[in-house]
């Protein structure tokens, strides 16, 4: 690639003085900037705000030539993109929308002519060297502008070229042989004999830099460009759409799924500028639930100014990956190819954003590739970044694709040796497309983006070492066909509701009022009749008893299945907890597994027999919270998580695992309450069990007129929460509680901050209702809710009203 010549010295924010220019080899680079809350208010009156911002940064006396300022994205479409998940039920509760109305771009230039282009035609092999990292001046700007408080977050919008390999590196080994069956390649032969396995009514976009739609195995696909300019790079993005889909035309090769409609979208956009992050939500604007978006790109490390990292690196970027995925679009990420391990990187904030491990992990919903050798037993391609992060890994050496030359613009030629994760990255494109062609066509639906990942990953091909490798696996077709939709395409998918009115796709979860796990304190005689189908009861969640020590008490389950096949046997295990606000895996005892004979398709509710908790083994009188898991031969059990990002995965991706922490308070308190007239009810509010993380406690009241709500909690936790207490309700004080007032209605941060690993604070809701609430003629509820990341994780709920009369 031709670097990009600076005539000016690209001026130094702590001290000397520089200026970007245009030459006709260069782009004017640019800054993405994120401001605070704060300093957008002083934006929106004042439009000179940035511009004098970014000149504090220079030498006194200096004035810049030109500061140019503008909105990172499209800010209605974004704001319409946002409105659009608010109104779908794929999106994850209490989805925290990013405020691109904060992002603006910067750039400070010189009085050298404007609409100056990068050339077209730059060649993707890599013949010119690895790309260089940021210049230091260029870096220094970018530190200098975090520290400033009014800035949130700030990166560079430079283009690189994507993530490929030099053909000659690589020589063909075998012709197309990732096609083939595991362990060599996905076998995308295989899926070819299904319906839907060839990407029939599956939509892909590809996010890069150039194309040639004109090449002889790609024409008659149809291709059209969406927007952005069509400006380099064409070899790089010809291959990849020709590993995907290149027609079955009796020339040249054939793509994985020649049956899908592509079309691409540009990061040059329109207005000149290099804009991934626009690029995204335009793309994602196109696009609707189950289709699937490539990301063919590498970014700059805001900290070091190094190239070859994933383009979530960049915040405005990940913030609009988070836009696409909550929208129902399968995202496919590059994985890059800087050989660094991702686990290790840390951001201008001081946080391990790439570490599933770590607190400080952000989950964008994107499928992120790593590259292998295409040799089975396939080690890590020498380039390829790795660590956690990395879900599925494909070839990125020897992979037979169309291509072009970049300066003549050829349209008959081919490639035995593309590559790269660039090369990769198509493959699980290609295989993503095959798992919702497939469920499209037998099924009569597609598949939300998380249980997109989770079925690529089932029962993959192994690395040579993966302790070593740590790219994940790769997809295997035969097995993921076979295991998941079953013999003759017809598959159960069965699930447990997590609140009235689920629809049981996999991002719903998380509200923990699951009306199908049902306690009772005696057995019922008919319990399809009492509860199932045709009941009355369907919808009902107060259905459940209170829990009263020394005595059996009965269990009930309800599944539905909204699959293709009969659920032949269905089994369930069920789980108790002592209320609490975040149930882990580390607070649950087991009740017991039930077996439901079948569970019909076609959604009807089926109830489970009888499960019998024994009087030994339940705990005192009280409230208590229930998770329930469920799963047949083709639709197994989903593996406990062992760690807390892999739990919030795991309650987000997973519609045959639900939670019941809803308690029926159908009477007034005993005369000896303590504080007269209200409830005490006991509630645990834990940190995660792997590590210290942060957290934000909310409470969401819905209680009549006259009700009255405390929390009470112990002195550390409100310290660490920075609770306050209420006046006049400091008695506990010397008990080493503290007593925080909370609004009967409506919703309210209590605190933020964060716990320490294991911490289990037991902690006490008081409320007090009028005493004509327990007729249940009105809806009175009041719940505690633990947030980590914008995203709830759990929660207790508490109802005033009758249990429901069977």
């Amino acid at each position: 690639m031709k670097l990009p010549t600076v005539q000016a010295l690209v001026f130094n924010a702590l001290a000397a003085v520089s200026i970007w220019a245009s030459t006709a080899d260069a782009q004017v680079p640019r800054l993405a900037v994120k401001l605070t809350s704060a300093a957008l208010a002083k934006q929106k009156s004042d439009p000179n705000f940035v511009s004098n911002l970014v000149q504090k940064t220079l030498p006194a006396g200096f004035v810049a030539p030109r500061v140019v300022v503008g909105s990172l994205v499209d800010t209605k479409r974004s704001a319409d993109l946002i409105s659009r998940i608010g109104k779908n039920s794929f999106a994850p509760p209490n989805f925290q929308a990013p405020n691109f109305d904060a992002w603006y771009q910067v750039s400070v230039r010189s009085d050298a002519p404007r609409g100056v282009e990068e050339p077209r035609g730059i060649d993707a092999t890599g013949k010119n060297g690895k790309t260089p990292p940021l210049s230091k001046d260029v870096l220094n700007m970018i530190h200098t502008l975090h520290k400033f408080d009014e800035v949130e977050t700030v990166h560079v919008m430079q283009a690189g070229p994507p993530p490929a390999v030099n053909a000659a590196d690589d020589p063909r080994s075998t012709s197309e042989g990732y096609l083939d069956a595991a362990p060599a390649g996905i076998n995308a032969r295989y899926a070819w004999g299904f319906a839907g396995g060839d990407g029939a009514n599956v939509n892909i976009v590809d996010v890069e830099q150039g194309w040639n739609l004109n090449h002889e195995d790609l024409a008659a696909a149809g291709i059209t460009l969406i927007s952005g300019r069509n400006q380099a790079y064409f070899s790089h993005g010809t291959a990849v759409l020709g590993e995907m889909v290149m027609v079955d035309n009796t020339i040249g090769g054939i793509g994985i799924v020649p049956g899908a409609k592509a079309r691409v979208i540009s990061q040059h956009r329109s207005d000149g500028t290099y804009n991934t992050a626009d690029a995204i939500l335009d793309a994602a604007a196109h696009m609707s639930f189950g289709d699937i978006m490539l990301l063919e790109a590498q970014e700059y490390d805001p900290v070091g100014g190094m190239y070859y990292w994933p383009v979530e690196i960049a915040d405005a970027t990940y913030e609009a990956i988070r836009v696409a995925t909550a929208l129902g679009i399968t995202v496919v990420q590059a994985g890059c190819n800087g050989g660094y391990d991702l686990d290790a990187y840390t951001n201008l904030a001081g946080k391990k954003i790439f570490d599933r491990s770590s607190a400080d992990f952000r989950e964008s919903g994107a499928v992120m590739v790593g590259g292998a050798n295409q040799a089975a037993p396939h080690s890590r391609w020498y380039g390829s970044n790795f660590g956690s992060r990395m879900d599925v890994y494909a070839w990125a050496a020897g992979i037979d694709t169309a291509y072009t030359d970049d300066a003549a613009g050829t349209t008959s030629s081919y490639t035995t040796g593309f590559g790269g994760t660039s090369g990769a990255s198509p493959i699980i494109v290609g295989a993503a497309a095959v798992i919702q062609g497939i469920s499209s066509a037998s099924n009569g639906f597609k598949l939300a983006p998380a249980e997109v990942r989770r079925i690529l990953a089932l029962n993959g091909t192994v690395s040579d070492n993966p302790a070593v490798d740590r790219i994940g696996v790769m997809p295997n077709l035969e097995h993921i066909i076979d295991g998941v939709f079953g013999a003759g395409n017809r598959t159960p998918d069965i699930y447990i509701r997590d609140y009235v009115g689920d629809n049981g796709a996999t991002t719903s979860g998380g509200v923990s009022a699951s009306p199908d796990i049902i306690v009772r304190q005696a057995a019922i005689a008919d319990p399809a009749a009492a509860l199932g189908a045709g009941s009355g009861t369907e919808n009902n969640a107060a259905l459940s008893d209170p829990v009263l020590a020394g005595r059996e008490h009965s269990l009930y389950i309800r599944l539905l299945n909204r699959g293709t096949g009969a659920a032949t046997p269905a089994t369930t295990t069920v789980y108790w907890s002592e209320p609490a606000t975040l149930v882990t895996p580390n607070l649950w005892h087991s009740i017991g597994t039930v077996t439901l004979p079948t569970v019909p398709q076609g959604n009807t509710l089926t109830v489970s027999p009888r499960l019998p908790w024994p009087a030994a083994n339940v705990p005192p009188t009280g409230h208590y919270c229930f998770v329930a898991l469920a799963g047949t031969s083709r639709d197994p059990v989903p593996l406990i998580p062992t760690t807390f990002p892999d739990y919030v995965k795991f309650i987000r991706e997973n519609n045959n695992a639900a939670w019941r922490n809803f308690n029926v308070i159908a009477a007034p308190p005993n005369a000896t309450a303590s504080p007269p007239g209200f409830h005490a009810l006991a509630v645990n509010i834990p940190g995660a069990f792997d590590a210290a993380r942060p957290f934000t406690l909310r409470a969401v009241g819905n209680l009549p007129k006259g009700s009255k709500v405390r929390l009470r909690v112990p002195q550390q936790l409100a310290k660490g929460l920075g609770l306050k207490g209420c006046k006049g309700h400091k008695g506990g004080e010397e008990k080493g509680m503290v007593e925080v007032g909370v609004k009967p209605g409506g919703a309210v941060v209590l605190g933020k901050g964060v716990l320490e690993k294991g911490s289990l604070a037991k902690c006490q809701l008081l409320v007090k209702v009028p005493e004509d609430t327990y007729a249940g003629k009105v809806n009175a509820e009041v719940a505690l809710v633990q947030e980590w990341e914008g995203q709830e994780v759990g929660r207790v709920t508490w109802r005033f009203g009758p249990v429901a009369k069977l």
